[in-house]
């Protein structure tokens, strides 16, 4: 039995798609509930639909033994996992921007507001600039706008949030897609099974 972590949402959904295209399915995951742990003995695998940014820690405690998780959490996290595929699902980036128009003061301390504290500290430092983190947990783009930073570090997909808020890129940090991660103790015991399931994604991704 292999045990999956999920997140919920869209991104879970879509990767589970590929589970079941590939020979994992479990139909009782799409009957209407809220169950969150689903198992399929015929096909060998036990679903968990835990939030996006747990998944990486479910699979480094060994609860599950793989997992589905962005590049943003196993970056902001530096999760104890192996990273075994990118399934190049829910493409974004990690940027800063800031106000149209604006540029960084380097004279003083940047203000950076952000979800991910440790992305825009280890991006500042590789640049050896002195930063003020400000952790927010929503609305970041007002930050700026209200004066309170100089600064965000955020997911930017479309960014058309940035642009209607007077805001836009300043610069990219680096590239996010969805991860297929495994447990490091269960990648070398269930070598075999965790492997195929592997090459069996990579081939479905290809072809899609």
């Amino acid at each position: 039995m292999i045990n999956i972590a999920l997140p919920k949402g869209r991104l879970g959904e879509k990767a589970y798609g590929v589970f079941e295209e590939i020979g994992y399915g479990c139909p009782s995951i799409r009957e209407t509930n809220r169950k969150l742990i689903f198992e399929n003995e015929e096909n060998g695998v036990r679903y968990f639909w835990v939030k996006p940014s747990d998944v990486a820690v479910y699979v480094e405690r060994g609860v599950a033994d793989v997992g589905v998780v962005g590049k943003d959490i196993l970056l902001e996290q530096s999760s104890d996992v192996y990273e075994l595929l990118d399934l190049g699902m829910g493409k974004c980036r990690m940027a800063v921007a800031g106000k149209k128009g604006g540029r960084i003061d380097t004279d003083r301390t940047l203000r950076v507001a952000t979800k991910f504290p440790n992305i825009a500290r280890e991006y500042y430092r590789k640049q050896s600039l002195e930063i003020e983190i400000i952790e927010l947990h929503g609305s970041i783009e007002i930050a700026p706008i209200l004066g309170m930073s100089d600064v965000i570090v955020d997911i930017v997909e479309t960014g058309t949030t940035l642009l209607e808020n007077d805001l836009e890129p300043w610069e990219d940090i680096v590239s996010i897609s969805a991860r297929f991660i495994a447990n490091k103790a269960s990648y070398k015991f269930l070598n075999e099974p965790i492997r195929q399931m592997c090459e069996k994604m990579n081939e479905a991704i290809k072809k899609s």
